[in-house]
């Protein structure tokens, strides 16, 4: 069972894996996870696990039990971020109406082989660090910064320069 795994650390930055997680199947939403059980580059680690989604974006929540889906009665938070579809032409002035409660389909606390997406956060740091693990996903983005800010600083001497030029120019003639 290929699970599609999100680290992220106390920093923000959030690093993605795929991964075979037999280890993962039967574990419950917020119970602690060893590295080595997710990947060898990341022994030493431990994890928590912090969220999880299946295939269809239904989110697992901690106060439903079993593995299933189950429909339940839910305020604002996880799984209801706004509200429904609008009914009808007329406008609302809040579009999160106070008290509003809907049912919800939502999936079990316990990871099962439905479950796709993993979401994990770091309690304790392993021997390297994530950047060095995942090199490519920090370097592209940093690389990709630094050639954009190199293109804008080449580009600004040369039309200033032009724009010397021709006022000299100018000067000249008259």
């Amino acid at each position: 069972m290929t699970f599609k795994i999100n680290i992220s650390e106390k920093s923000g930055k959030t690093f993605h894996l795929e991964a075979e997680g037999e280890e993962l199947i039967e574990k419950e939403l917020h119970n602690k996870i060893q590295g080595k059980d997710i990947s060898p580059d990341l022994v030493g680690y431990e994890f928590e696990i912090t969220g999880a989604s299946d295939k269809a974006g239904f989110t697992a929540m901690k106060n439903v039990e079993g593995v299933g889906l189950k429909k339940v009665l839910l305020t604002y938070g996880k799984a209801m971020k706004k509200r429904p579809r609008k009914e009808g032409k007329k406008k609302r002035s809040k579009n999160r109406p106070k008290g509003l409660r809907l049912r919800k389909t939502v999936r079990g606390k316990i990871i099962s082989p439905a479950i796709v997406q993993i979401n994990l956060k770091v309690l304790k740091q392993g021997n390297k660090k994530l950047a060095e693990v995942f090199p490519e996903q920090c370097k592209s983005k940093e690389v990709e910064i630094k050639e954009e800010v190199k293109e804008e600083t080449k580009e600004t001497p040369k039309e200033e320069t032009k724009e010397t030029e021709k006022k000299k120019e100018a000067k000249a003639e008259e």
